[in-house]
């Protein structure tokens, strides 16, 4: 069943008096489980589409379905119930509350749903025991390594059990190892039926994942799905949206 249903999108921005059409009729399907990476340099529309993607801005035409719901055109504050309940975001800077607990960085997404102390905090444990820093709960962000920080931007991602997670550069401030080491987790999440989007200009990180996208000019150039059994590329082509 397809999680993410996306047809002819296009999003145009106004530069003054001149129209910048960073999505050119994008279309895109992505099943429930799937693990996918989208890859392109500056200006490829690939960040316009996660944004998309994500309930963080709305295409200008074209249609956009989240599981099961059309969000194309919801106004904002539906679109923010949308993203509080079926996606969870990861980013290059973590975003972490310096003066607060691992744990309480990761309750913050229920406080917004309304959950209860108590159930806030018993999920928020769960989640950091998922990303393994269960020991690490009552530690402050400068108390950890960068790439902690970034198994507990993580944990808060995934604490409401959102079906779409979205990572956007997730591991670009962070070294070759630690980088590994955090594609590894996304990919154990996939692997546990979360779907997963990472946003990257890496190649390197890209393949990690099943399936990569290039974007170029605000269009899909390429799909391309890798065979799981042998690491090997068993389809590919130019995208005609």
């Amino acid at each position: 069943m397809a999680l993410i249903e996306a047809r002819e999108l296009t999003r145009v921005y106004k530069m003054g008096g001149t129209d910048l059409l960073a999505l050119r009729g994008v279309n895109l399907t992505v099943e429930a489980g799937e693990r996918l990476a989208i890859i392109g340099t500056s200006g490829s529309g690939k960040s316009t589409l996660m944004n998309v993607l994500g309930c963080l801005d709305r295409p200008t035409s074209g249609a956009y379905v989240l599981a099961g719901v059309d969000v194309a055109h919801l106004d904002r504050p539906a679109l923010a119930v949308v993203r509080n309940e079926t996606i969870g975001f990861v980013f290059q800077s973590f975003h972490l509350l310096a003066r607060t607990s691992a744990t309480e960085n990761v309750e913050l997404p229920l406080l917004y749903a309304g959950l209860g102390a108590a159930e806030r905090r018993k999920r928020a444990e769960e989640a950091l025991d998922r990303v393994g820093l269960g020991d690490r709960r009552h530690h402050h962000p400068n108390q950890l390594s960068g790439g902690q920080q970034q198994r507990v931007a993580i944990a808060r991602a995934i604490v409401n059990r959102p079906k779409l997670l979205l990572a956007d550069e997730p591991t670009g401030a962070l070294d070759s190892t630690t980088s590994d080491e955090v594609m590894d987790l996304l990919a154990e999440l996939g692997r546990d039926g979360m779907t997963v989007v990472l946003v990257t200009h890496d190649p390197d990180i890209a393949a990690h994942a099943p399936r990569v996208i290039t974007m170029k000019d605000g269009t899909i150039r390429w799909d391309v799905r890798r065979d799981a059994a042998e690491g090997g590329l068993t389809s590919g082509q130019a995208s005609s949206s």
